[in-house]
């Protein structure tokens, strides 16, 4: 019986993880998937996904993955989603809403043992090293060893996200029992990548990472970013996490803020400073005012510390392939 990727006919085990927001486009989908990997759109709405969609199918005839994120999804979400050959779902109660293959993102073995009972075609194992909303607690190899014990025989495959930026840990987690490896900080600086050039800046010069739920207004998660004017300003006291009425804060947004209008929720965002108490998840696009760099959300996981180039994203693919 054909592995997961052979039937999506995907020949490269590399998959680049759908960085929300805009940072992950149809150019750098298309780009990846073209190279035989399989890349992931990640924008917010129906609309989006659909125009992005139209347009990596005009780069590329290979697979496409849309990532969705279940607090925000609505019944359009999952209609316009199921247009792709792969659906990525992440941070709700796994359950299959799309009628293709679904590949659920877990970081527990808890989580992990939901979605494979809820029918996964595919589990992404995070671990706590990875860039952007971090949904694991354990170091990726630590959480695969975990989940891969727990699982029954015929379980779904399991995809390994966290600490990938080399040819290397891709081997590695194939080694480990993965089928393939996730990469987001790798595509973040890639030439098709969306993110703000002043972002790619911070990116290439940063040697370290802080995990902080300080970028929680609308969405109370841990996230892991790069430091910047806003970082230093709350995160002074030396609790990475954030200031306690802060984080209490986000969390009485969390029902609410998901509800504004994308137009109300996009001019909060533009006049975000480094000293508002609330601030975005929303990170900081090609199309965005630079002052945003140092007031907004920076994702990049641990291993920006051992990248410190901008390539094609083709030529990623190729150069993560073991």
């Amino acid at each position: 019986m054909p592995g997961l990727l052979e039937r999506l006919g995907v020949v490269a085990p590399v998959v680049q993880a759908g960085m929300g927001g805009g940072i992950s486009r149809h150019e750098l989908a298309a780009a990846v998937s073209e190279a035989g990997g399989l890349g992931t759109i990640a924008v917010n709405g129906a609309d989006a996904i659909q125009r992005e969609l139209r347009a990596a199918r005009a780069l590329t005839r290979r697979p496409i993955a849309v990532n969705v994120l279940l607090p925000f999804a609505r019944r359009d979400t999952f209609a316009a989603a199921a247009q792709a050959d792969v659906v990525v779902t992440f941070w709700g109660r796994p359950r299959r809403r799309t009628p293709g293959v679904w590949l659920h993102q877990c970081g527990s073995v808890e989580e992990a043992r939901a979605a494979a009972a809820a029918g996964a075609d595919g589990l992404i194992v995070q671990g706590v090293e990875a860039g952007g909303h971090v949904r694991g607690r354990l170091p990726a190899h630590e959480l695969l060893a975990r989940v891969r014990d727990a699982l029954v025989p015929g379980a779904p495959p399991l995809l390994l996200a966290g600490g990938i930026a080399e040819r290397a840990d891709v081997a590695a987690a194939l080694e480990a029992g993965a089928v393939a490896a996730v990469a987001g900080t790798r595509f973040l600086l890639s030439e098709e990548s969306r993110a703000h050039p002043a972002y790619v800046e911070r990116a290439l010069g940063s040697r370290e990472t802080l995990l902080t739920e300080l970028f929680g207004f609308g969405w109370p998660a841990p996230v892991r970013v790069l430091p910047n004017a806003a970082t230093a300003h709350w995160l002074r006291d030396g609790d990475p996490r954030g200031p306690l009425a802060l984080r209490a804060l986000n969390r009485l947004s969390g029902a609410g803020a998901r509800h504004v209008p994308p137009r109300m929720q996009d001019r909060l965002f533009r006049a975000q400073r480094p000293g508002s108490p609330l601030l975005s998840p929303q990170p900081v696009t090609d199309e965005r005012p630079p002052g945003l760099v140092d007031a907004s959300a920076l994702y990049a996981g641990e291993t920006v510390a051992r990248i410190g180039d901008v390539r094609p994203a083709a030529d990623l693919v190729a150069a993560l392939t073991p």
